[in-house]
Parts: C-alpha cells; sequence; structure tokens
C-alpha cells in the first residue's frame, strides 16, 4: 500500500499545478458553503436563544384577545385567585452607541413570580443575583454579544434617544441578541406604559389543562412558541442555503475536472502497477486514501476561509434579518466544533463523489486499455451520455413540480432539478451548436476549427457547466432583485404619500401635536392612525385603523377590490387585506373574516388586496371609526401630515425641537423613503456578494481546466504548426474557440436564468412570503453579464494561449518523439 500510494502521489508532485488546481476547487466549495452555513447557525442559535429566554417554545401565556396591552390589576386578580402568572412588558427603545442609535427588544419582568426554567428563572437562583435585579438602581441583562455589537463594554451607561439612563449593564450567560431585560417596573418607566403588561406567564404544569378564566377577565390562552419567527424567517435562511449549495457543486466541478485529467494521465502508471502485482482493490483503497488527503487539505483550508467569510457578511445578515422580520441576530460569530466538523465532512463527502466518479470509470474498463488514450475518450463519452440522461430526467422531474408540487421545498427542488438538468445537457446543447458552425466552415483551418472545439468539450465540460450554472444564478437573481427594487421604488412613492410622519409618545402628546399642527398654515391635512398586533386564524398580523380621506383612495395601490372599495372601508362595511394574508387565509373578494377584540368578534367582507412589499407578517386595512370603537383606550400609533409644497424638511424640524421627540419619532417623506431604500440594498447585499463569488468561482473552474490542459494541449497543436501555422496564429485560434464556447454557454445561460428568475418569483417567492412580484425584462442586464463572461473567459485563457504563443520549436517538435 505504501509503494502504491507513493506512486500515485508522485504525479501530484510532478504536475503541481494541477494538484493547485484540485484543492483550490475544494478550497472555494467549501469555503462558499461553510461559510453560509456559518450564517445560518448563528442566526437560528440566536432565535433557540430567545424562545429558551421564558422557558422554551412551549410556554403558556395569556393574552388580550385583541393584541393591546393588559392592565396590571389583571395580573393582582389573578394572583388572589391562586393562578402562578408572571407579568411581561416588552417593547423596542432606541439607544445612543458610538456607531449611531440602535434599536433594542426591552423586557420587564417580574423575578419572584418567574415560572420555573428557562434562562431567566435559572439566572435567578442566586439570592444575590435576585437582590442587585430587584434593589435600585437594579440591573439590565444583556448578553456578551450584544454589548460586542453595540461596540461597548458592561461599565459603560447606556442611555436611550429620549434622554433616560438604563440600570447598569450586568452580562449573563444564554441571553439572547438585541435583547435588554430589566424589573418590570423600571421597563414600564422607560417605555411609557405604567400600569401596563404585554403578557402574562403561566406556570406550564397548571396550564396543562388550560383552566377556564372568568367572563369578566378579557383573556385568551395563546402558547409562546418560535414558529412564528422560524415562519418568517424561513425563506432567507434557504435561500442563502441554496446559494451556498450552488456555489460549492460549482466548485466541485473544478474537482471533478481535475481529479478526472489526473486520472486520464495516470493510466498508464495504473497498468504498470497492476503489471507488477498491485491488486485492484488495494490500487482502489490507495486511489481512496489520496481523495480523503486532498478533501482533508482542501476542507481544512476551506472551513478557515468561510469563518473568516461568514465573518465579513454576518453584519448585512443580520441587519437583514432585523429590518426585514424584527428578528435579533448576534453579530460576532460563535460556532461550536459539530459546525467545523460538518464543514470537513461536506468536503469529503465532496470529494469522493466528484472524484470517485474517475476512479468507477477506471475500474470499468479492461486493464490492458488503461494506457489507450481512445478508449478513455470513449470511457468519458459514455459517462456524459449517462449525464444526459440523467439531465433529460431531472428537467421531466422539474416539469411535474411546476404541476403538482406545493410548499417551499418543493420549489428550491424545482430550481435544483431545472439548474443540475440544464447543466448535465450542455454538452449536447454545445455539441449540436458546434456541429452547425462545422456546416459554414470553408477551407482546411475553418474545418479543423470546429473538429478540434468538439474535442475539447471533454475536458472542459465541467468548467463550462460550472460557468452556465453561475451565469444562470446571476441572471436569475439579479432579474427577480432588479424586478423587485423597480416594483419597490414604485410602490413607495404610492404607499408613502404623506409629507412628514410622527409616531407620538403618548396620547397626551398625540392630542398636543394635533392641535399645534392645526393652528400652523402650511399644513394641508392630518391624517392619523391606529395600528395593533393580532393573530388572524392562527398567523401574526398588524390591524391598521385609517380615516376617511381620499388621499387613500389616489395613492394607496389595490391589486384588486370591489366597486366603491374605499366608500365601503370608510363605512366600516369591510378591510382591505395585503396580498400575503390574502395568500395564507386563502381570502378571495367578499369573502368573510373574522377578527377577535375585546368587543367580541368582529366580522369583516374582503373589499380588495393591496401589495404590502418587504413585510414578513399579514396587514388588515380597516375603519378608524371601527377599530377604536373595539380597543377603546387604542392610542393614536402614527399620524401623516400634508404640508405645503417644500415645507415638509422645515416642518419636520420644528416639530421635533417643539415637543422633544427623538429622531426615530418625527421623519420627513423624503428621509423614510431613503431609509427603506437604504434597508433594500442591505437585504441583498449578502445575496450579491454570494453572487459574484460564484461567478469568480466559475472562472477559477474554467482557469484550472485549461492550466490542466496546456501540456496536452501543445501536442494537439504540433501538426498544424508542422503544416505552417505560427504559435501566434495557434494561439489566436485557441482563444477563438474558448470564446465562442463561452459565447455558445452564456447562450444557453440567459433562458436558463429567466426560467430561474420566474421559479424564484412565480413558485420560491409566493410560498416564502404570500406577495409575488410584476416581471420586468433587462436586456442590458443579461448583456452586461455575457460581457463579464467573456471577459472572466479571457481572463482564464490568457496563461495557456500565452504558453502557446511562446511555444519553442524544440516542445513542438517533441510531440513527435515517439512517432513512427
Amino acid at each position: 500500500m505504501g509503494w502504491t500510494l507513493h506512486s500515485l502521489l508522485s504525479h501530484w508532485r510532478r504536475h503541481p499545478l494541477q494538484a493547485a488546481c484540485l484543492l483550490v476547487g475544494l478550497w472555494l466549495a467549501t469555503a462558499l458553503w461553510t461559510g453560509v452555513q456559518a450564517l445560518n447557525s448563528q442566526a437560528r442559535d440566536s432565535y433557540d436563544r430567545a424562545a429558551q429566554l421564558f422557558g422554551g417554545s412551549g410556554q403558556s401565556v395569556l393574552v388580550s384577545p385583541g393584541g393591546q396591552l393588559i392592565p396590571q390589576q389583571r395580573f393582582a386578580e389573578l394572583r388572589r385567585a391562586g393562578w402562578p402568572v408572571s407579568p411581561v412588558l416588552q417593547g423596542s427603545v432606541s439607544v445612543a452607541t458610538p456607531g449611531g442609535e440602535r434599536r433594542l427588544q426591552l423586557t420587564g419582568i417580574d423575578p419572584l413570580s418567574l415560572p420555573s426554567g428557562g434562562a431567566l428563572a435559572s439566572g435567578m437562583q442566586s439570592t444575590d443575583a435576585l437582590a442587585e435585579f430587584i434593589r435600585a438602581p437594579g440591573r439590565s441583562w444583556v448578553a456578551a454579544d450584544t454589548l460586542a455589537d453595540l461596540g461597548v463594554n458592561a461599565a459603560t451607561p447606556l442611555t436611550l434617544a429620549e434622554g433616560q439612563v438604563l440600570p447598569p449593564l450586568q452580562v449573563v450567560a444564554d441571553m439572547p441578541p438585541g435583547v435588554l431585560v430589566v424589573d418590570i417596573g423600571r421597563a414600564q418607566q422607560l417605555l411609557n406604559q405604567a400600569g401596563l403588561l404585554s403578557e402574562l406567564l403561566v406556570d406550564n404544569q397548571f396550564a396543562a389543562g388550560q383552566p377556564a378564566i372568568a367572563n369578566d377577565l378579557p383573556l385568551i390562552w395563546e402558547s409562546r412558541g418560535e414558529a412564528d419567527l422560524q415562519r418568517l424567517t424561513d425563506s432567507f435562511h434557504l435561500n442563502l442555503t441554496a446559494l451556498g449549495l450552488l456555489a460549492f457543486v460549482v466548485g466541485l466541478f473544478i474537482v471533478h475536472a481535475a481529479a478526472g485529467l489526473a486520472m486520464e494521465q495516470r493510466r498508464g502508471v495504473m497498468q504498470t502497477l497492476r503489471a507488477c502485482g498491485t491488486s485492484l482493490r488495494m490500487l482502489v483503497a490507495a486511489l481512496l486514501v489520496e481523495l480523503v488527503l486532498l478533501a482533508l487539505i482542501g476542507g481544512s483550508l476551506g472551513v478557515l476561509s468561510g469563518f473568516a467569510l461568514a465573518g465579513l457578511l454576518m453584519g448585512d445578515v443580520a441587519a437583514s434579518l432585523r429590518g426585514l422580520y424584527g428578528a435579533q441576530v448576534a453579530g460576532q460569530l460563535s460556532l461550536g466544533a459539530g459546525w467545523w466538523l460538518a464543514g470537513l465532512g461536506m468536503s469529503l463527502l465532496g470529494t469522493l463523489l466528484a472524484g470517485g466518479s474517475s476512479v468507477l470509470t477506471a475500474l470499468r474498463m479492461p486493464v490492458l486499455a488503461w494506457a489507450r488514450p481512445q478508449a478513455w475518450r470513449e470511457a468519458q463519452g459514455r459517462v456524459v451520455a449517462r449525464l444526459s440522461a440523467l439531465g433529460v430526467l431531472l428537467l421531466s422531474t422539474a416539469l411535474l413540480l411546476i404541476e403538482f408540487g406545493s410548499g417551499l421545498l418543493a420549489g428550491f427542488a424545482l430550481l435544483a432539478c431545472l439548474l443540475l438538468g440544464a447543466a448535465w445537457l450542455l454538452p449536447v446543447f454545445l455539441q449540436g451548436m458546434l456541429r452547425l458552425g462545422a456546416r459554414s466552415a470553408r477551407g482546411p483551418i475553418g474545418q479543423w476549427f470546429w473538429a478540434d472545439s468538439q474535442q475539447q468539450l471533454s475536458g472542459l465540460s465541467m468548467a463550462l457547466m460550472a460557468l452556465l450554472l453561475a451565469l444562470a444564478a446571476n441572471v436569475g437573481v439579479g432579474s427577480m432583485t432588479e424586478g423587485f427594487r423597480q416594483t419597490f421604488t414604485g410602490w413607495l412613492d404610492q404607499r408613502l404619500a404623506a409629507d412628514i410622519y410622527i409616531r407620538p409618545e403618548s396620547e397626551e402628546q398625540a392630542a398636543e401635536i394635533t392641535t399645534w399642527l392645526q393652528a400652523r398654515p402650511e399644513v394641508r391635512a392630518q391624517l392619523p392612525s391606529w395600528q395593533l398586533d393580532t393573530r388572524i386564524a392562527g398567523w401574526p398580523a398588524e390591524l391598521s385603523g385609517v380615516i376617511d380621506h381620499p388621499l387613500y383612495a389616489q395613492t394607496w395601490p389595490l391589486l384588486e377590490s370591489v366597486p366603491e372599495a374605499w366608500k365601503a372601508l370608510a363605512a366600516g362595511q369591510g378591510a382591505m387585506v395585503s396580498e400575503q394574508l390574502g395568500y395564507r387565509l386563502g381570502l378571495a373578494l367578499g369573502d368573510q373574516l373574522v377578527v377577535t377584540t375585546p368587543a367580541g368578534e368582529w366580522r369583516l367582507k374582503v373589499l380588495g388586496r393591496y401589495a404590502d412589499y418587504g413585510n414578513p407578517r399579514g396587514q388588515l386595512l380597516v375603519s378608524a371609526t371601527g377599530l377604536t370603537q373595539r380597543w377603546i383606550d387604542q392610542p393614536i400609533t402614527s399620524l401623516g401630515v400634508l404640508s405645503a409644497p417644500g415645507r415638509a424638511a422645515e416642518l419636520a424640524s420644528e416639530l421635533q425641537s417643539h415637543f422633544a421627540l427623538a429622531g426615530n419619532r418625527v421623519i420627513d417623506q423624503a428621509s423614510l423613503k431613503r431609509y427603506s431604500r437604504d434597508v433594500f440594498e442591505q437585504t441583498f447585499a449578502a445575496t450579491a456578494a454570494l453572487n459574484t463569488l460564484t461567478l469568480g468561482v466559475a472562472a477559477i473552474a474554467l482557469l484550472t481546466s485549461l492550466l490542466s490542459l496546456a501540456d496536452s494541449r501543445l501536442s494537439q497543436l504540433a501538426p498544424l504548426w508542422a503544416m505552417g501555422l505560427r504559435p501566434s496564429q495557434l494561439a489566436g485560434l485557441s482563444l477563438l474557440q474558448m470564446l465562442v464556447l463561452a459565447a455558445f454557454t452564456c447562450l444557453m445561460a440567459i433562458p436558463l436564468g429567466l426560467l430561474l428568475a420566474w421559479c424564484l418569483i412565480d413558485v420560491v417567492n409566493v410560498q416564502a412570503f404570500g406577495w409575488r412580484l410584476p416581471w420586468h425584462w433587462f436586456p442590458a442586464q443579461w448583456a452586461t453579464l455575457g460581457g463579464f463572461a467573456l471577459a472572466a473567459v479571457l481572463l482564464a485563457s490568457l496563461g495557456p494561449v500565452w504558453r502557446i504563443a511562446r511555444a519553442q520549436p524544440g516542445s513542438l517538435l517533441r510531440s513527435f518523439a515517439n512517432e513512427s
């Protein structure tokens, strides 16, 4: 075994460039895959910590049926009745940090009545910790990664945007990121919610049978779960996983090409080893050991690089999850040993899949045929034929999934079948295009050009498949992103029709602002609205009440509606539903839906559907009069102001200074649009980076294939040199061959990318978010990507082509040394 392994490994010593190509493929494939998994693992760890804060996803809670805050006396009444309940108040605050304002979730608890289990209860087991938390000035419990993300330390006092100072910080293990936990009395002061609670935690043993609640207590049972957040973010993580897997597959094409070439070049060595007595079993074992060694080296480099890549993208991903879903994710990576072992395991599995096929090809051939190049060409032809048949099978499966598939996983299975099926059919497509080109050939050089291009396909097919996948992914994701950008921009212009948006801190302040605005001559109208969180048919939703004003009918974009929909809405006869809520609940125009309110059930007719891009939850638009009649104490949430042209920024500044409003509580339309667009760009930053990296990996795949074939290429071109062609002419023909193959690949990549975009827009996006984007065409983007692909091929070809152009007569003559 030692001598067999030594003989096989000596090939890499003689061909270090091939070894580098194979290791680079493994390195890039593992780096991109493990980087994406690191991002997903970090996010899921944050979700798990949030779920375990009060005792896990099954924690029972009592909430108000309409989603409004609960008066504190309800807690006292239940405790006196013997119920083991514990009050909780949650809200969002802005804290001042060295990097600017940051939004954090503030949670107030009563440590003396907390149910057992959960991170908070375990942290209160120490008497000293309990005393410090309760006694003035109290403590603000926070996770270490939250402080690192904010750029402060535990000794630094945190100040809210309104000027209030939080209790001293204390780092506590197992706390979720982006969360501050304080005593509930202090939380009521900081959130300006005196005497109010968000929910009541109930001991799980007591709540197992869900005892009946007294009729005079307007509370309902609910199970605190991670389902909502996971349901909202699953699509985001599946998208990242799909991109990472695509990059992994593209990298494996490099490994497959390099390993296949090495097997072909070592056919004489393997035949000699067999003639010297090496058994077939030992030879196969040595080849597998070789692959494992290469996988461990390349995989280790890839895992380390994946960790670095995840560190670079973690900030963008955390910001995207925070902006899109309100999910707090730690911005600092902290990964366990399982992630490192999984990365090496993926590298090993990928290497065996990519390199093992070459070993199987050799085993199926007669031993005496190993040294004959034609036998290897025939074996590779059979492999291409099998892959083509499998490609047809995958495309047929894709058609079945389009017709009968449902769900998000079916959508991603459709994408995988389309991409892999098209990639495995690429050699057949290129063969057909090259045969068409050969029909138009004039003269011997033209005929040789097309025939030799077909000959090169066996060595370049894997690299061209990688290029096809990368280009198709960039066309598809780029079309979806650019279409979303245009749609989102137009939608913002319609939805943000008011000139200024104000979020009062209290009902009293809202009344003062309303009175002050009425006296201002530049104010044309005020548009108060009321928002509250609720659940409709088990789905988290936002209920929004608006007044009767012509601006809504003029600017609010509706996808479909009944006649006179806005008049019916103002009369309280129904509601408008967001596209995603209508999709989740299967609502059509004219259907009835039921909203649970403190005053009982509210039956509403669906009057219309409207787009609500970027909102992960459903939304229901109702009459403000109907909402305030059922939620009597619900304060004004937002106040839109229509001002005279050109006066919005000045009026916003005066409002902020006159009422001492924080910067995030009064904002003009232009600033709000700019902020929304910034969030949009940041959301797709990680996706764009992974797309660019995938295209770069494809270019490297092409480069490695060309470099690996460079040695054998000179012997193929030597007869043409002997017939009178100069090396520079041979180099030009070789470069033109590569550009023609790349152009044909682009020709297939564009329709494949458009099909991918259709799947993302009409299948995956609808399943993931519940809304559909309008279709847009971007020919300029396709041309740009095609130009980038040809430029990448040109750069990848420069090195090998330069070697051909600079070939000396002696090296070309040596190609004939063994001719008889």
